[in-house]
């Protein structure tokens, strides 16, 4: 079999398809959690509460983040090295703001009587934000080695750097899409 250029270019490279295939296991993942949480509170039992307004102004952080990010990858591919690199930093920042809210949603959650042990509403609840939360935190780890990229190596556009960023971006936009998706259907379900 001989070695054809053409083919080899069009495929996947293997770290985003490592990746792609770590999001398949997420949705899984966050899919049997949502499947239980509606099959239990059929049963009954089931406690109402309200949504604190927490988690939508941590909505709001993720998303202008995920803007943020995005931005900076094009002002990085366009050699734009101080928005880049501010615009990163931007979205570091906007990361931290959503997991300071979540905990204020949770404290707020925790104040009204909806905690782990009381009802098993506030069990789903916890452990469907508290798994997102560490998927944002696995995130934000990856946006802090882009920083340590962004701040210590110099500015030079290279594949290698390109493909990095592409994939801290994309496990980026996911997380957000998830976290749009767990807080509709929180909101829709409860």
């Amino acid at each position: 079999m001989s070695y054809n250029p053409q083919s080899y270019r069009n495929r996947i490279h293997p770290h985003k398809f490592a990746l792609y295939l770590s999001f398949a296991s997420i949705v899984m993942m966050f899919g049997a959690l949502t499947s239980a949480y509606i099959v239990k509170s059929a049963a009954g039992n089931w406690l109402e509460y309200t949504m604190p307004v927490y988690f939508y102004y941590s909505t709001a952080a993720l998303i202008l983040s995920s803007v943020a990010i995005h931005a900076s990858y094009i002002n990085f591919k366009n050699e734009n090295e101080i928005p880049y690199k501010l615009l990163l930093l931007a979205s570091f920042v906007l990361g931290i703001t959503f997991v300071v809210f979540q905990y204020h949603g949770w404290n707020a959650l925790f104040n009204v009587g909806v905690d782990l042990k009381a009802n098993v509403s506030g069990s789903f609840l916890y452990l469907i934000t508290g798994l997102h939360a560490a998927h944002i935190l696995g995130g934000i780890a990856a946006i802090v080695v882009a920083l340590l990229h962004a701040f210590t190596l110099p500015f030079v556009v290279t594949d290698k750097r390109k493909l990095r960023f592409q994939l801290v971006i994309n496990y980026w936009h996911f997380v957000d899409a998830l976290w749009i998706y767990l807080l509709i259907f929180l909101l829709v379900c409860k």
